[in-house]
Parts: C-alpha cells; structure tokens; sequence
C-alpha cells in the first residue's frame, strides 16, 4: 500500500516576548484557558497562514526586520471575545513590520490575514459567555495599560493544533534568553 502523502503545513508567524512579559502572560493563559485545549504557550500571532512555499522569503524578511531594536509595545486593555478574553497589544512599529510583511506576500494571505490586524494575546477561549465575561471583569478590575517587551519574530509550522518551529530572531539587543537591554 503506497503511503497517503502529507500535505505540506502553513506556516505561522508570530512575536515572541521578553522572558518576564512571557511569564506572565503565560501564567494567566495556563490559569484561564481550557486545559484540554491549551497546546500552545502565550503568544502574539502576526499571520496564522502562509504557505509553505515562502519559508526561505519568509526567513530572510523576518532577519532583516530583526536587525532593528525590538519595537515599543503597550499591553493596552483587556477585550472581551466573545466566547474568551484576551490582552490587546499596541505597537505602531510592530504593526507596520507586519504591514511591510503583509504587502510582500499580498495575494497569498488567506482572509483572516489580509483583514485587519488587531494584536492580542488570548487568555481564555471556547468557553461560555457568561465564563467570559467573568473573567473580563476581573482583570480589568486589576488591569493598568503598561509596556511589553517584544523580543522577536518567529515562524512555525502549523501540525494540526501544535506549532512546529522553524526559525527564531531575536531583534538587535535582546538576548537568546528575551532579555532586553533594560531588564
């Protein structure tokens, strides 16, 4: 019997954090989202499907952008999902970085990437709404804007749920461990 072949995996593109923003950030996400569901750590998703086909475009244009200090980022306000909650995330030079990446692989961006970026990091999600809005309420009670450390950028393979790494690159000044200069 010949094997079925596999189909080759998107790929994902994300910011990574400072070492003590990710712990945080993690912690809430291991507190609060579903443990049958958490597969994944913390995590700022800039694409969630670009094709295999890229990788190598993909790596240079993600090297090139890491030879910049990281760029200023805000933790900004708790947002409410729907059926989750989440920490929006507000960094114009981020935002222009995906934009620059967004315009190189224009016509290969799937509608969930060519429409509107809003950047966050989910906590909790795929629960009921009224477990939703219990949570929202609670960490906006305690919730104070603040900086975040943006350490780099990084791809991954999606492999049905669990994201397979591909590449890493830490922006000029941070540490392989993601700390920045000033931590």
């Amino acid at each position: 019997m010949t094997p079925t072949p596999v189909a080759p995996a998107p790929i994902i593109v994300a910011a990574t954090f400072g070492a003590e923003d990710f712990a945080m950030l993690d912690a809430l996400r291991r507190a609060h989202f579903p443990p049958e569901r958490n597969r994944l750590p913390a995590h700022l998703t800039l694409f969630h499907h670009l094709p295999p086909s890229v990788a190598p475009e993909l790596d240079r244009r993600l090297a090139q952008l890491a030879t910049e200090p990281p760029p200023p980022a805000r933790l900004e306000r708790v947002m409410l999902l729907g059926g989750g909650v989440a920490l929006a995330i507000g960094s114009p030079a981020l935002e222009a970085m995906r934009a620059e990446l967004a315009e190189a692989f224009k016509g290969l961006l799937v509608p969930q990437d060519a429409a509107r970026w809003r950047p966050h990091v989910t906590v909790q999600n795929k629960v009921g709404l009224k477990a939703a809005e219990a949570l929202h309420d609670e960490l906006v009670a305690t919730f104070a804007p603040r900086p975040v450390a943006i350490a780099g950028l990084a791809s991954h393979l999606y492999r049905g749920g669990d994201w397979e790494p591909i590449a890493a690159h830490a922006f000029r000044g941070v540490s392989r461990s993601g700390r920045h200069p000033r931590s």
